[in-house]
């Protein structure tokens, strides 16, 4: 056997293999052995069938099988013993000869391959952070939201302001119509036109002056994109279908334990300060969440990589056969590079620092999920076991990919853990409104 790597430029090579008869012809042997003991042909006992026979009628398809493992496993085995730093993996050259399986002996074979170079990381570059200050307003707001959400539904016989109406809409001149629900509370222009109104009762306005030209709260109302509703314009009716109004819930124990559990909280001063301390968590994490997309947007800009664009083109198409055009690739080739980007700084950093992820850590944080999706605190000691044996029955489902996304997940955590330690975090104060329209 020969292996042979030429580069043709920065970021390109040909991979060539040359196999010999020697390097295959005692694993199709055995395969072919295997298969006699496993045959099942008429006029020969289970086990019985001639080798010669099993050779005869399998033996292209069992020389292809076996060619192609000691293909796979030379050529992996030769990128390992060489540190090839490789974009995805060879891909069979499109001139490759013909191959005539029935009289070689011998064969070639060749491959095209993306090299990805050795990168630097921009660590010298800083990224904002930010500490999100909670003001009164928006205390406020999530006070009342809490009301509604555990206040008592009511269906009164005509609407009033706050109220959610539902019905169909329907554009008056255009093929629009859908079954849909108005809150009343994103209404800008004609309020009057949406209150004490009752079923069967039919609204006539303008769609795009109505909700403040604002294409999120169409989109919202439509059930469209904000791509479709951008070009939504006219006179719409409604028909009134059914009229929904929550009774705010009052600040009590009933509440306090809905949101808390029983006696967790018992009085209003408590509640507040949970409820603050609950907005605050859920900030924190939310501008955690934004420093990292800093941190990743600041390394992918900066970085100076050469990619195999051609190279990495062919790679998208060919491993997502009948997902991807090659129409979809161009459109979306700068996304694609800046994930590649981020793919090579997250090896860089691992590779520095020996970053690992174990399975027991994988394990913690896949039961951490179970316990939050279920709303316990802790695992109970008898149903220990049970979360355990259903944790790892989902790791294990899709072939293992729930595993692999948990750990990608843990390890792009710790890069990310590192890279923080090593940039410049330059913390900006910021109020709880301005953060909400800069980050969602």
């Amino acid at each position: 056997m020969n292996i042979t790597l030429n580069q043709t430029d920065s970021t390109n090579a040909q991979l060539k293999v040359v196999l010999e008869e020697s390097d295959y012809a005692s694993k199709v042997d055995q395969q072919v052995k295997e298969y006699s003991k496993k045959a099942q042909i008429k006029g020969f006992r289970p086990g019985k069938v001639p080798a010669g026979l099993v050779k005869k009628m399998y033996g292209k398809s069992i020389l292809v099988e076996q060619i192609n493992k000691v293909l796979q496993e030379e050529i992996s085995k030769y990128i390992r013993e060489n540190d090839v730093k490789l974009l995805g993996e060879p891909l069979p050259d499109p001139n490759q000869s013909d191959i005539d399986w029935d009289n070689q002996k011998e064969f070639e074979f060749n491959y095209q391959v993306g090299l990805l170079p050795e990168i630097n990381l921009p660590l010298d570059k800083s990224v904002e952070g930010y500490t999100v200050e909670l003001d009164q307003t928006t205390m406020d707001e999530a006070y009342e939201n809490l009301k509604r959400q555990f206040g008592k539904t009511t269906n009164p016989e005509a609407s009033e302001a706050g109220d959610f109406i539902a019905g169909e809409l329907k554009q008056v001149e255009g093929d629009f119509v859908s079954k849909t629900l108005i809150p009343t509370t994103r209404i800008v222009d004609g309020q009057d036109k949406f209150t004490g109104v009752k079923e069967g009762d039919v609204i006539r306005f303008d769609l795009r002056k109505t909700f403040g030209d604002d294409n999120a709260a169409l989109a919202h109302v439509t059930g469209l994109s904000k791509d479709v509703v951008a070009d939504l314009n006219g006179e719409f009716e409604f028909t009134v279908d059914k009229i929904s109004r929550t009774e705010a819930a009052e600040l009590n124990q009933e509440l306090f334990d809905k949101l808390f559990g029983k006696d967790e909280v018992t009085t209003e001063e408590d509640f507040n300060t949970k409820i603050r301390e609950t907005i605050e968590e859920n900030y924190n994490k939310e501008a955690d969440n934004l420093l990292n997309r800093n941190i990743i947007d600041t390394l992918v800009d900066n970085v100076d990589v050469e990619i195999p664009a051609e190279f990495f083109k062919r790679w998208l198409l060919v491993t997502n056969e009948g997902k991807l055009t090659s129409e979809q690739i161009d459109e979306n080739f700068d996304r694609y590079v800046k994930e590649l980007k981020w793919s090579m700084i997250k090896n860089k950093v691992v590779e520095q620092h020996d970053l690992k992820v174990s399975n027991d850590e994988v394990m913690e944080a896949t039961m951490d999920k179970m316990l939050a999706q279920f709303n316990m605190p802790e695992v109970p000691e008898e149903l220990k076991e049970s979360m355990k044996n259903y944790a790892q029955q989902h790791l294990q489902q899709d072939n293992g990919r729930n595993y692999i996304n948990e750990y990608e997940q843990l390890l792009t955590e710790k890069v990310l853990a590192k890279l923080k330690e090593e940039m410049t975090v330059v913390d900006k104060k910021i109020t709880a409104e301005d953060f909400r329209n800069m980050a969602f």
